[in-house]
């Protein structure tokens, strides 16, 4: 587990790579997550201390009892990106009103189905002298500190878009807004 600590924030503190003491260990950290088969399709996974359901629908075997897995990728999207916001934003004393991260990944059709794009969408409502910093912090978040993007990155495109007080500011997937 990482703490952050009023140090400056640094890639990975929230995601679980980075030094949960802050002092710069750059060696490699790990995370393990057993799955355990509970019957038909359901998987009760641990991580972190946490238990998450993993289950298929009721038409491929399962009894729908927890999400089945590929989106569990986005959601780790939603939530490292999410945190690196909320963390930045609050060490420069920004305040939001309202903050949201949708994630949507694009699916192929045949087998193996994969995820072959995956478009993040950050909605914030605050005070409009902090839209700069946060499309700033944002953009850290996307291109310096969020592993699970970086790591997503390597394998299929990872855009993403910023809408502040309901107005889109930037989307690289069709160009500055």
């Amino acid at each position: 587990m990482t703490f952050l600590t009023s140090g400056s924030l640094q890639a990975g503190d929230l995601c679980g790579t980075g030094d949960p003491v802050g002092n710069n260990d750059k060696t490699n950290m790990t995370h393990n997550v057993e799955a355990q088969w509970m019957g038909k399709m359901q998987f009760n996974a641990l991580v972190g201390g946490h238990t998450v359901v993993m289950d298929a629908p009721e038409r491929a075997g399962g009894e729908d009892l927890g999400s089945i897995p590929k989106p569990f990728m986005l959601t780790a999207l939603a939530g490292c990106t999410g945190m690196d916001v909320v963390a930045l934003l609050r060490k420069a004393g920004i305040t939001m009103d309202h903050f949201e991260v949708d994630v949507s990944g694009e699916i192929t059709k045949a087998p193996p189905i994969a995820y072959s794009g995956i478009h993040v969408t950050y909605k914030i409502r605050g005070d409009a002298a902090y839209m700069a910093q946060a499309l700033a912090v944002v953009q850290r978040s996307q291109n310096e500190i969020c592993g699970v993007s970086y790591m997503l990155k390597k394998a299929l495109p990872v855009t993403w878009e910023v809408n502040f007080n309901g107005k889109e500011i930037f989307n690289n997937a069709t160009g500055p807004a």
